[in-house]
């Protein structure tokens, strides 16, 4: 099917996901204080059913655990990419969850004809992009790569605590918490705190 074929019929009978031709597109972590920014791609095969799949945020560490190694053996394939906190401070915010989600499309070991991609902004890619605000609760394929992108980030806060326990990354995942703000002002800025978001600038600027 050609992808403009594909877009037209989506258009028409609401999107589904087609094996081999779409990938759905997500990431997480634009909104933290500490650690990179998460994307993940997504291959679904055309019927395959995986039960519970949801927005992220709307299920249980448990519920995203069992997703997500349901997900990675079942997916026709799967990508995880990152934009670093250098690159978060350099480009902004917005612009390295782009750079994670093309780098999440590109990892992908079978090339889309077609990427969906959560929310209204989209990466510069070779193949059609189609943004689908909510998308996360509502194609299967982009609620896949909502569940793989957090699971992968919260891992990779747990990390970030065994490295520096005193701002507890395991449990607020490097967002503004009264904890972490707390945190910040008692023990200033680790390697992994994003100089551009104003509560560690404003950490920053008085201890220099």
């Amino acid at each position: 099917m050609h992808a403009r074929t594909f877009m037209r019929a989506a258009k028409l009978r609401g999107i589904v996901d087609v094996a081999g031709f779409m990938a759905g597109v997500d990431e997480v972590g634009r909104g933290p204080l500490a650690g990179p920014v998460v994307a993940a791609a997504v291959i679904l095969e055309e019927r395959q059913t995986i039960r519970g799949l949801n927005d992220s945020k709307l299920l249980t560490p448990e519920e995203r655990e069992r997703l997500d190694r349901e997900i990675r053996k079942r997916a026709v394939c799967f990508s995880v990419a990152s934009a670093s906190v250098d690159e978060i401070d350099t480009l902004n915010i917005l612009r390295a969850a782009l750079l994670a989600m093309r780098r999440a499309v590109e990892g992908l070991a079978q090339q889309p004809q077609i990427v969906l991609v959560d929310g209204n902004q989209r990466p510069q890619l070779t193949m059609p992009v189609r943004t689908v605000v909510g998308g996360d609760a509502k194609v299967r394929s982009i609620s896949a790569a909502s569940i793989i992108a957090k699971v992968y980030r919260d891992r990779l806060c747990l990390q970030l605590h065994e490295e520096h326990p005193q701002y507890g990354f395991d449990s607020h995942k490097g967002y503004s918490t009264p904890e972490h703000l707390n945190a910040l002002r008692e023990h200033g800025a680790c390697p992994h705190h994003r100089r551009s978001f104003a509560p560690v600038r404003s950490v920053l600027d008085r201890l220099f």
